[in-house]
């Protein structure tokens, strides 16, 4: 999820990745590879979100996102960091090309869904936070409407399918994000990171699923227990990286990345990034 913004006075910052690895891609010239998600055999992936761009309280988050991606352990990746000219953008290798322009997060997604259809599966997600214009998050898949979407402030969840397709795993991830949620404003918020972790971390397979079994048939029959799980554990393909990203109603952003070190699920490292948005 490229998601823009600004970082004080220092231009774009883009708060979202959950994963940071080659797989991802690199240029908007290759459509597929733009994707959070994929419709086909590759990395599941899934993502939590809920954007409300007016918080009514000072307590509560303008986005709250927590999302894991899955991927085989021995494929090359890098943690997220700042990058770019004057390091302002906070991300992994992803859709750099909408990242380092200009273009509004609906006007990119336009362009892209306008080749959609020459392209294997993907899902995009992008967002435009700003406090002076107000946020805005879009939402384009290739297998579904032919143009993308500007969300309404809410809850969503996304996987190999399109946008709040309801397989299992998806909407029981959603409903143990959506309890973290509804705690939120009285977390202190070490602890609602840690909860959202415990959300991502979660190996409970939710069986039986027949779309999920449908997708991958002879691929995933052999995994299927742990594939249909929020957290994906097999011996060299799973979650390699929980992301967690806050927005406050003040502007201040808390990015935060586990990662898998040296394709050893035994072994992680945990970094955040804070900064506040231009006002």
């Amino acid at each position: 999820m490229p998601t823009r913004a600004k970082r004080q006075s220092e231009g774009t910052c883009p708060l979202g990745k959950q994963g940071s690895g080659e797989q991802a891609g690199d240029t908007v010239s290759r459509p597929r590879d733009l994707c959070e998600q994929s419709h086909s055999r590759g990395p599941m992936c899934i993502i939590f979100f809920k954007f409300d761009p007016h918080p009514v309280s000072k307590n509560a988050y303008r986005l709250i996102l927590a999302a894991n991606r899955d991927e085989f352990y021995h494929r090359p990746s890098k943690l997220a960091d700042f990058w770019g000219n004057n390091n302002e953008i906070l991300s992994g290798e992803l859709v750099a090309h909408f990242l380092t322009t200009d273009v509004d997060s609906l006007t990119y997604l336009k362009k892209v869904s306008a080749e959609g259809h020459l392209y294997n599966g993907f899902n995009l997600i992008a967002a435009d936070l700003s406090t002076e214009k107000g946020d805005v998050v879009c939402y384009y898949g290739n297998r579904g409407d032919p143009e993308p979407v500007v969300l309404a402030p809410g809850s969503y969840g996304l996987s190999n399918a399109l946008l709040e397709t309801p397989w299992r795993k998806l909407c029981f991830g959603k409903q143990l994000f959506l309890e973290v949620v509804e705690q939120s404003q009285a977390l202190p918020k070490d602890a609602l990171i840690a909860q959202l972790l415990d959300v991502l971390n979660n190996d409970e397979a939710q069986l039986p699923d027949p779309a999920i079994e449908d997708q991958g048939r002879e691929y995933v029959q052999p995994i299927l227990s742990k594939y249909a799980a929020v957290c994906v554990r097999c011996p060299d393909y799973g979650t390699r990286t929980n992301t967690v990203i806050l927005v406050d109603a003040d502007g201040h952003v808390t990015f935060t990345e586990r990662s898998m070190l040296d394709k050893d699920p035994s072994h992680w490292e945990t970094t955040t990034h804070e900064f506040r948005l231009q006002s």
